[in-house]
């Protein structure tokens, strides 16, 4: 034990010196570019090579500002310019500081805080993928409301919410046993519909930090830019940092959309709000007396299974928002299969039909709101009250539903957008910024 305990104490030893060698050997062997220039001017490498901020050849070598890259590899190496801690540390505060604080307002929920810490670096390392993310559930918010939009029948204005809520959730929807005709259909469940809408009304949207971080970076990047104007063109990407403000500017649409949406991505709460609903959601029974879903079957019509034990499903049981693309094709047809079902029933209470075709159209004094004795009735009648008109059976799973295409579209192209409108301006200043000396032209 003592052996191993010296062995572990030596490895951290050589640990913590290869690090100081990495941070001083850069300071080290590094170019002092301005003692070069100097040693060039007096005339140390030839009086040939020196030029002027743009590249002219000059006669005097003295008064050289700039010079030829045959020059600079004779006389200064191929080396880069030495580490310095200080020009570091205010340029990383400057310019880079304000956008990670920025980071810590994407919204978060993962199952653990390992999750959440990859959904972090999944934001930084891929701009793309979290615009893509945050522009489907844009696009979908606006679908699922035209897709309800023409029925009229008890509780769609719920369901569009509760659906639209959980769009970072693993969506499981169940058709078998008239679970979910029964949730649609039968009066006994409207209670189930307000509940969960209450218990999943809570939001992450603007708060006094979430403010004050986009503003310190919005006045960051103005004072960038007016700096680039205002001060010497020639240290545009080594002094004002317009460059690194153009790369991070993705993040600040991502933030202000997430904030703004204000997802329901709290995977805990989530889990209870579904859980406590169901308690309460009721299923029709041969008898025709509805009796409680969790006494007949430990299937429930709406779930959410965060843990599945599937490897190759991890991504889309994590709540995480930037996790929506992989949920994205799995959530639609979930969301088909409940409108299809409020499209059957809304159908069958236009043309006057009740669920037990044997008692006839009751009407109640607001015409609006459905009479519960046109909503009662067995389990067979709930199902076949459930199906298209004119469609003996259900009819097969589409495995592409409607508007998918034009969603994924308009999500990608809005992607490629911010990527390259943000990190492409970036290039453009870097590339296009001449390389000019410290002196005056």
């Amino acid at each position: 034990m003592i052996g191993f305990a010296q062995n572990v104490a030596d490895t951290g030893v050589m640990l913590n010196t290869t690090l100081i060698l990495l941070l001083l050997i850069p300071s080290v062997i590094g170019v002092n570019f301005d003692v070069c220039l100097e040693d060039v001017r007096s005339g140390k490498f030839g009086s040939v090579g020196g030029t002027d901020n743009r590249g002219r050849p000059i006669s005097n070598i003295t008064t050289a500002t700039a010079i030829t890259y045959d020059l600079c590899l004779r006389a200064c190496g191929a080396g880069s310019e030495p580490f310095r801690w200080s020009i570091f540390s205010q340029q990383f505060s400057s310019w880079l500081l304000p956008w990670i604080a920025l980071v810590s307002q994407l919204p978060f929920g993962a199952n653990d805080k390992f999750d959440n810490l990859i959904s972090v670096l999944l934001a930084v390392g891929s701009p793309a993928l979290a615009a893509y993310s945050l522009a489907l559930t844009v696009l979908n918010g606006r679908w699922i409301a035209r897709r309800f939009a023409p029925y009229r029948y008890p509780n769609v204005r719920h369901a569009v919410q509760i659906l639209s809520s959980l769009q970072q959730s693993p969506l499981t929807v169940t058709t078998s046993g008239s679970l979910l005709a029964s949730l649609v259909v039968l009066p006994d469940n409207d209670e189930w519909w307000r509940e969960l809408v209450t218990w999943l009304n809570y939001t992450h949207t603007w708060s006094i930090s979430a403010v004050t971080s986009v503003a310190w970076v919005v006045i960051a990047y103005v004072f960038t830019v007016v700096d680039s104007f205002t001060g010497d063109l020639s240290l545009l990407v080594h002094s004002h940092g317009q460059g690194i403000g153009s790369l991070w500017l993705w993040l600040l649409p991502i933030v202000v959309g997430w904030l703004q949406i204000s997802p329901k991505c709290d995977s805990v709460r989530l889990l209870q709000a579904i859980e406590r609903a169901n308690k309460i959601a009721y299923v029709a029974a041969p008898s025709g007396k509805p009796v409680l879903a969790s006494s007949v079957s430990r299937q429930h019509a709406i779930s959410l299974p965060l843990s599945t034990g599937d490897p190759l499903r991890c991504d889309e049981q994590c709540t995480a928002p930037i996790y929506n693309y992989s949920r994205f094709l799995c959530w639609v047809r979930a969301v088909e299969d409940v409108c299809s079902v409020f499209s059957a029933a809304s159908d069958r209470a236009h043309w006057h039909q009740p669920v037990d075709p044997k008692f006839e159209w009751e009407v109640t004094e607001k015409s609006l709101k459905l009479h519960a004795g046109n909503r009662t009735g067995t389990l067979t009648q709930v199902d076949a009250y459930c199906l298209p008109r004119g469609e003996p059976e259900a009819t097969p799973r589409n495995h592409w539903p409607q508007d998918i295409w034009s969603r994924f579209f308009i999500a990608c192209a809005f992607t490629l957008l911010l990527q390259w409108g943000t990190t492409g301006a970036a290039i453009l200043v870097a590339w296009f910024t001449p390389t000019w000396g410290k002196e005056s032209r």
